[in-house]
């Protein structure tokens, strides 16, 4: 089956923002959606909205906004999931800006135009995200509430870059993007989330990523989203996602590197590691009682120690995020400078 097109304005000017969003069975909640892009105060838009062979009334939903508003631009297409509608989606995005949305999600209505002016602003950066409001909250799990807090405290391109191996510090759904990067990146099928994959090696490439510090999205939970539901967005697939790229990257120089933090990330990480090559030299640990003792063949050595083990870059897995400010600040003590002598990647 090629695409059907149901075409909206594709004879008006491309305007600076194209939404890319794509939909699969989300007829229950695309209307709140689409209502929340068509209430936007910056008017120049057009959304292209990719159905990826869905059996409920999704298209027909959409056709009908495409009818209403001539800046929806809806295209049918037979099943093939999300990545080869993302990238399908794409080459119908004519704005010098690309707005990632999710059909169960639903803009504030000063998304776009915030988004735009940031980008306007700093021409340093490939795109840039929001901080967001999971919802609904009744049921919402404190690890969700836990992400939410910690994804709300990061506010500029640097931390970005610096959390990057933590979490995913930017929720796709709110990532606007110059088209030129975008296109040039593409989404990929790997064995982690394509959104974090696609951030990761932006980052790495070189580019900057910055953050509206504002809640511009309110993104849906609900046991029927991806990331709780596909494998690919399993929690044991962020460990191999983390270290193929520190592999390629911060640790491409060197086949051993210092872990400090062996707790369950810790070892997961260390595993994965390990199949890209790289061996554990020393583990820093806190506790007088390890001190000394291997694990693994590495010696356990005090934080202290690390001053005699300079040149060797040092991955700190630890989850929780006071220890880890805690463990930043006295390596910055000990004259170690984050993302060249030590990550975090928890």
């Amino acid at each position: 089956m090629s695409d059907v097109r149901i075409e909206g304005g594709r004879d008006l000017a491309a305007p600076p923002v194209s939404i890319l969003l794509p939909a699969f069975n989300a007829a229950a909640t695309l209307p709140a959606c689409l209502r929340s892009i068509a209430r936007q105060r910056e008017p120049r838009w057009e959304c292209v909205l990719v159905d990826d062979g869905s059996d409920d009334d999704t298209l027909a939903c959409a056709a009908a906004y495409a009818l209403r508003d001539r800046r929806f631009v809806v295209v049918g297409r037979r099943h093939t999931g999300l990545v080869a509608t993302l990238n399908a989606g794409l080459l119908y995005c004519r704005g010098q800006y690309v707005a990632r949305m999710d059909a169960d999600d639903i803009m504030h209505r000063e998304r776009l135009g915030a988004q735009v002016a940031a980008l306007d602003a700093a021409p340093e950066l490939a795109g840039v995200g929001s901080h967001v409001r999971i919802w609904p909250r009744q049921h919402l799990q404190k690890g969700w509430r836990a992400y939410e807090h910690w994804l709300n405290g990061i506010e500029s391109a640097h931390q970005v870059r610096t959390e990057a191996f933590v979490e995913s510090p930017i929720v796709h759904p709110t990532l606007m993007m110059r088209r030129e990067i975008l296109v040039a990146f593409g989404y990929r099928a790997c064995d982690w989330p394509e959104d974090y994959d696609l951030l990761l090696r932006v980052l790495t490439a070189g580019h900057d990523v910055g953050v509206v510090p504002r809640r511009l999205l309110c993104w849906r939970d609900s046991a029927q989203r991806l990331t709780r539901s596909h494998a690919r967005y399993a929690i044991d697939r962020f460990a191999p996602c983390k270290a193929a790229f520190l592999a390629a990257h911060f640790l491409a120089r060197t086949d051993t590197y210092i872990l400090w933090g062996f707790g369950h990330t810790g070892r997961a990480l260390h595993r994965a590691l390990l199949r890209h090559g790289k061996r554990l030299a020393y583990l820093v640990d806190v506790h007088p009682g390890r001190l000394g003792n291997r694990i693994h063949g590495a010696p356990t050595i005090s934080p202290e120690a690390l001053i005699n083990f300079r040149g060797l870059p040092v991955v700190v897995s630890v989850a929780k995020a006071l220890p880890r400010r805690n463990i930043r600040v006295a390596m910055r003590q000990m004259g170690f400078e984050e993302m060249r002598d030590f990550v975090c990647a928890a």
